[in-house]
């Protein structure tokens, strides 16, 4: 799914954090529990180079608990890099959090010195929610629409502990296209910039395949569909979106059934697995070396 979505802002935010990256001392990065990978920005690791960094799996509570564990151990395995899955409004867990940067930053604390934390994260992950507890007041500006941080702020946290807020930054371009359709199933691209029923299908298309139980069950299905469409159609029966004549309202039905998915009442459901990754990422390297052989076997033009 191609997204062109990188509002002017985000690429001054890129500036800022490039010039403020050499005083920091920990990344934290915010990412969506059920598609990590997916809400990953590959901007974090190429502007933090070898500096710690914490992946937070926000909204662990909406995602499959196995897969996060899965999760946890990927990312463990990457150079100075700790997972830790937690929901952003439970203070009792993002005091995890904190305990997580100081043991990381000790090197700081022991000399008397505030710790330097940047947090960052992709519009609508949950960064300024987190903010706000690890604050234990109201900082952040938070909402449902993606993009609300706007600029960068600093936020001394009065515990040995300073943080350097970032806006929500989103690529422009996605090397997985399936990392476009779970990032719009998720709600981390704003509603204008999908279209419902091509989003809800490849949604579908997963919750048939890893949850058909789930979600046969949520819309009292007696069967599981065997496409994403049909699936689509007898939601739509299921729930009422009809239009005038008893045509199925699709558009209707799908914007319901992401809503249901985004809030997690059809179950703790994640939309990627690291095998799931590990399978595209090496399509992907197999078509982009296929593009490179063919140009290298192409004769040559004559001048």
């Amino acid at each position: 799914m191609a997204i062109q979505w990188f509002p002017g802002h985000m690429n001054k935010a890129r500036r800022k954090i490039a010039e403020a990256m050499p005083d920091i001392d920990v990344i934290i990065e915010v990412l969506d529990a059920r598609l990590p990978f997916s809400s990953t920005n590959p901007m974090v690791d190429e502007l933090r180079g070898s500096k710690p960094c914490i992946k937070v799996l926000n909204k662990a509570d909406l995602a499959d608990p196995k897969v996060t564990e899965s999760w946890v151990h990927y990312f463990g395995q990457q150079q100075n890099t700790q997972a830790l899955p937690l929901v952003a409004e439970d203070r009792s867990q993002t005091q995890k959090l904190i305990q997580l940067c100081k043991k990381i930053g000790r090197h700081r604390s022991d000399k008397k010195l505030a710790i330097r934390v940047m947090i960052m994260g992709i519009p609508n992950v949950g960064k300024s929610t987190l903010i706000n507890a690890l604050a234990g007041r109201y900082i952040a500006k938070t909402g449902n629409e993606p993009a609300v941080t706007k600029a960068n702020q600093m936020i001394d946290l009065k515990n040995g502990i300073v943080l350097s807020d970032t806006p929500g930054i989103l690529w422009p371009k996605f090397d997985i296209e399936e990392s476009g359709y779970r990032l719009a199933s998720s709600g981390a691209v704003k509603d204008t910039a999908i279209e419902y029923t091509e989003v809800a299908h490849h949604a579908l298309a997963h919750l048939l395949q890893a949850y058909p139980n789930e979600l046969c069950a949520r819309y009292k299905l007696k069967e599981v569909p065997n496409t994403p469409e049909n699936a689509l159609f007898a939601i739509a029966s299921k729930r009422g979106c009809l239009r005038p004549g008893g045509v199925a309202d699709l558009h209707k039905a799908a914007e319901l059934c992401l809503h249901e998915m985004r809030a997690g009442k059809i179950g703790r459901i994640s939309l990627e697995t690291p095998d799931i990754i590990e399978e595209e990422l090496a399509i992907l390297a197999a078509l982009r070396q296929a593009e490179l052989d063919a140009i290298a076997e192409s004769p040559e033009k004559p001048e």
